[in-house]
């Protein structure tokens, strides 16, 4: 995918829609820079997984993390 961008005089570059949208890029989001023997590369700073979001859904009222799944296994059981 190919877009062309253009520098305001201040600095500043608009990412094109597709490739935002490509990107998972949101407003406030962080892009990095880094120069390759080839070129410039750019991707998005991520700071949480993105798959964050996903945790516990298939566990209803089991809390997160180790503790709360052994609790849970436990009452289970009856302990």
């Amino acid at each position: 995918m190919k877009r062309l961008a253009r520098i305001t005089s201040k600095g500043q570059v608009t990412v094109p829609h597709e490739i935002r949208r490509a990107l998972g890029l949101r407003a406030g989001d962080d892009l990095l820079f880094e120069k390759t023997s080839t070129g410039v590369r750019v991707r998005p700073v991520r700071v949480k997984s993105p798959f964050e979001k996903f945790q516990g859904i298939g566990t209803p009222g089991i809390g997160r993390g180790r503790k709360a799944v052994l609790r849970w296994v436990r009452s289970l059981r009856g302990r």
